[in-house]
């Protein structure tokens, strides 16, 4: 199955000169959903992943169920506030400014391995901060995987020394 044919492109989203990548349409469809998961699982089943952490929003979709199908935990990464209990932050730049991602301080052990997931690299920078976060811990990325990576924005540069997938490439767009 050609997942990349399940992703829609919706122009000018979420501003004028940006085509969106909309895996909602990947979502909806139980096989293409399945296979996808299956290619992620495939890359990732025997690296000995204690932890799967999803990056907010969309990486918890892929990010739970790989969780569960790798018998490993799953931690949120999620934009500042929205967590309940004390957290522990990252700060990254953007374009224009600086944005932040916070975990909970109790969410990975000294030792964990981590699979850290999201749907989409682009210029790889909330993913950078999420690695960072994880070392804080003392514990160990062991891989980063993606459903979609935009290549012509080299975010993929940014990951130097880690294991790093994604199951659909564009090279413009």
């Amino acid at each position: 199955m050609d997942i990349k044919e399940l992703i829609r492109s919706v122009p000018d989203f979420p501003k004028e000169g940006i085509n969106f990548k909309d895996i909602t349409t990947l979502l909806k469809d139980p096989a293409g959903f399945k296979a996808a998961l299956n290619e992620l699982y495939e890359l990732a089943k025997d690296k000995g992943v204690t932890k799967v952490i999803g990056i907010e929003s969309r990486g918890f979709v892929f990010g739970g169920a790989l969780a569960e199908k790798l018998k490993a935990g799953f931690i949120p990464i999620r934009k500042p506030g929205k967590l309940p209990a004390p957290t522990v932050s990252e700060t990254y730049v953007l374009e224009y400014g600086e944005d932040k991602i916070e975990i909970h301080k109790d969410a990975i052990e000294p030792g964990d391995k981590i699979l850290l997931h999201d749907d989409l690299l682009a210029t790889g920078g909330t993913m950078k901060a999420a690695c960072n976060l994880v070392e804080k811990f003392d514990a160990e990325v062991i891989q980063i995987s993606f459903l979609i990576e935009l290549s012509f924005l080299k975010g993929r540069e940014k990951f130097t020394g880690y294991e790093i997938h994604s199951l659909i490439e564009y090279d413009g767009e």
